[in-house]
């Protein structure tokens, strides 16, 4: 699961990868849901793990799948949130953290198949 979260300025926050899948490739933050977790507290927990900020899950934006290691096929539920506390910094498995412009989301280089996700879901217009 992943997290759309965007401020009062329209910008997106995304998280640079500081492992694999795509290590080193910009994404939304998100991460695996624990056993016993449910989606919004998995978003909420890795939230506050890769970017340092505490949200506040909302509705589901969309699903995607994304091949994963080994022939796997990660199942992705991107959900809206808002953040409701703490202080922007990489953490966890993050080796990067920003809000970023959606005008200048194509400087970035970002994981496989994002910007044209974030495009059909209208993220970002």
């Amino acid at each position: 699961m992943g997290a759309i979260i965007t401020d009062d300025t329209g910008r997106l926050l995304l998280i640079k990868r500081g492992h694999e899948p795509e290590e080193g490739r910009w994404s939304l933050p998100g991460g695996r849901v624990r056993p016993g977790e449910s989606d919004l507290e998995a978003v909420a927990r890795e939230v506050r793990e890769e970017t340092g900020l505490q949200v506040e899950p909302g509705r589901l934006i969309g699903e995607v799948e994304r091949p994963g290691p080994g022939g796997t096929i990660f199942d992705i539920h991107d959900y809206a949130a808002s953040v409701s506390g703490g202080q922007l910094e990489a953490g966890d498995d993050a080796a990067d953290a920003r809000w970023v412009h959606p005008h200048d989301i194509d400087r970035l280089d970002l994981t496989t198949g994002l910007a044209r996700t974030l495009a059909e879901w209208d993220v970002l217009s």
